[in-house]
């Protein structure tokens, strides 16, 4: 089984709009690093020397290349990512190889047969 890596970097109000979407397209868990700090095309606001931006999380998700173009559609369409500049940006990665996902891959087996 093959998989890629799924980086979502989301104001932390969507956070667990994102997560609850993954889930909903096949993902079967994540890790979010909280208090990301990055600036877009123009740069953070602020006043007396304190940024005005708002807070960001960082969502990993590993999950089967078979299923993560889906997700990350999923996850760019509840985010808002098009529709509104500076609410997040999602990518994928390919991921050579993976341990410790053994339980994922006895999960997923059933559910991509039936897609495949």
């Amino acid at each position: 089984m093959h998989f890629k890596l799924l980086v979502v970097f989301v104001e932390d109000s969507k956070t667990d709009l994102i997560v609850d979407a993954a889930r909903k397209a096949g993902a079967t868990g994540c890790t979010v690093i909280n208090h990301a700090r990055g600036e877009g095309l123009k740069q953070a606001k602020s006043f007396l020397g304190l940024t005005l931006t708002t807070q960001r999380d960082v969502v990993l998700l590993l999950v089967e290349k078979h299923m993560s173009r889906e997700i990350l559609e999923k996850i760019g369409e509840v985010g808002q990512f098009d529709e509104k500049p500076g609410t997040g940006i999602a990518l994928q990665v390919d991921v050579e190889d993976a341990v410790g996902v053994m339980h994922q891959v006895e999960e997923l087996t059933d559910v991509l047969e039936e897609k495949l």
